[in-house]
């Protein structure tokens, strides 16, 4: 008599082949993603280092206090403009990383994914490691930061469009916002690891905080080049159903993919069978990705909406230690809570979507909100620690949110819309045309912080309300057609209803 098994067994063989590859390509793509970001973030900690108030510093003996008393700081960054230095540091890394956006997708397309990866962590491991080495080989050129930092943006730009089209491969459009937006919370920790670490290091020896960084990222990179699968086909796992049958029943949804010969009369969809749609080996133009319906207006969204992460970012730090007067690792640490609330509201706005079919809508409501709240952050955040630690929680949910949800979810549908009949290759393109877009506002966040600090905090959190309500106006149209056709079937179901 055979004994059953144990229910550990049991569990694991449950699930399918194909459900184990998925999964397992889920958490590879993302700790590399992780990675990519967890080597992002030290700039921002190390800042509140490189330029502090040395007079609250215990002055070793021999050192002379000038009159400025900037002894303790690091050279450039002991001038009275540290802040546009700081801003020259950040828009030499943005600037390449939103240039360099838009050719990546493309070689993305066009060379094996898991070479292009590995090849983009292990040179972006390396310029990490290089502008920790600076504190130890005793630099004080603003050029040599600003170059490594241009490098490291260009590299980095290997990252995103690789891995949204590896997962975009793998993974069809059933329940893609939820999933994505589990996936997608790979940025807050990575924003999360890497100010903590950073954190770890940034009193004693801050080249450190990107030295270790840079050795992660470095080690992600070889795990990839050994273990990364692109295509099910590879392993000859079942490929995703990137159309759902469901979706004949709707009545124009934003992002639709409807089978060759469906056909839309009086608001309404026929129910032709479907047409199997087969991949394609050409890759898409530059072009004709800016053709798909959706992906100039979600675009110019994330344009205004990474403006603002960004400039949390990279400056929240910062503010926190100007505005609360902690020191480095404390503001450090308080500013994770800004990523934590990223991941929850990523997750709830991938859920919305998936229910409401609204993707559009989603990112609006939650943009709508996120304005007033910014406001009484800066108004009333630094109170006290409870209401410090709620508004950060709550800014970084209705901030994020967005801007995760566009960059995966809506970045998947439309790399695989049925314009393009099935041609998968496309995702990488769209991905960094939307992504690319997007690093143009990651640019001009950080920089324009770095110009209207000086004049004071509330001027720049009215220069992130201001972009938070343009990133609105961009999806204006696509909420319009999402709420007619919301109000299409509602007719139609009374209609049905009456009969």
């Amino acid at each position: 008599m055979r004994s059953p098994l144990a229910p550990g067994i049991r569990l694991i063989t449950s699930f399918s082949r194909d459900s184990w590859y998925r999964g397992f390509i889920l958490l590879l793509t993302f700790l590399f993603y992780t990675a990519y970001h967890l080597s992002r973030k030290p700039i921002s900690i190390v800042k509140s280092e490189l330029h502090r108030n040395c007079s609250t510093v215990i002055r070793p003996p021999g050192i002379n206090i000038t009159d400025n008393e900037t002894w303790c700081d690091w050279s450039p960054f002991d001038q009275d403009n540290y802040q546009t230095l700081f801003g020259v540091l950040d828009n030499s890394f943005l600037v390449a990383y939103a240039i360099g956006m838009f050719i990546s997708g493309i070689f993305g397309e066009r060379l094996p994914l898991r070479y292009y990866l590995s090849f983009g962590m292990v040179t972006s491991g390396f310029f990490t490691c290089l502008f920790g080495l600076g504190f130890y080989w005793n630099i004080h050129s603003l050029g040599y930061y600003a170059f490594v930092q241009v490098m490291n943006g260009l590299v980095q730009t290997t990252g995103w469009p690789s891995v949204v089209a590896c997962v975009g491969n793998w993974f069809g459009k059933g329940k893609r916002g939820f999933i994505m937006g589990v996936w997608n919370s790979h940025t807050s920790v990575g924003n999360i690891l890497g100010s903590l670490i950073a954190g770890a290091f940034v009193s004693s020896a801050w080249g450190m905080s990107f030295i270790v960084p840079g050795l992660i990222i470095t080690s992600t990179g070889i795990l990839c080049f050994f273990f990364l699968v692109e295509k099910p086909e590879d392993v000859n796992c079942s490929p995703p159903q990137h159309h759902s049958e469901k979706e004949n029943e709707e009545t124009e949804p934003l992002l639709q993919n409807l089978p060759n010969g469906n056909q839309t009369i009086n608001g309404g969809v026929s129910a032709e069978s479907p047409v199997t749609v087969h991949d394609h080996t050409k890759a898409i133009s530059f072009t004709g990705a800016l053709c798909i319906p959706g992906v100039v207006e979600f675009s110019l969204c994330l344009l205004f909406a990474k403006l603002v992460s960004y400039t949390f970012l990279y400056w929240l730090p910062l503010y926190i230690s100007n505005v609360a007067h902690f020191d480095a690792k404390q503001a450090g640490d308080m500013s994770t809570l800004f990523d934590v609330g990223g991941i929850v509201g990523g997750i709830f706005a991938g859920l919305v979507s998936d229910y409401t079919g609204g993707r559009a809508s989603t990112c609006c409501v939650m943009l709508i909100a996120a304005a007033p709240m910014l406001f009484l952050y800066n108004s009333i955040g630094q109170r006290n620690l409870g209401t410090t630690i709620g508004m950060l929680l709550l800014c970084g949910g209705l901030v994020n949110g967005p801007y995760a949800l566009i960059t995966t979810a809506v970045s998947a549908d439309l790399g695989t819309h049925e314009s393009l009949r099935g041609n998968s290759r496309a995702l990488s393109t769209v991905t960094a045309i939307i992504d690319g877009t997007g690093s143009i506002g990651a640019a001009l966040g950080p920089l324009l912080a770095g110009v209207i600090s000086p004049t004071g905090w509330k001027n720049v959190f009215y220069m992130l309300i201001t972009a938070d309500v343009l990133a609105c106006l961009f999806l204006t149209r696509l909420v319009y057609k999402e709420v007619r056709g919301w109000c299409g079937r509602s007719s139609r179901a009374r209609g049905i209803k009456d009969i």
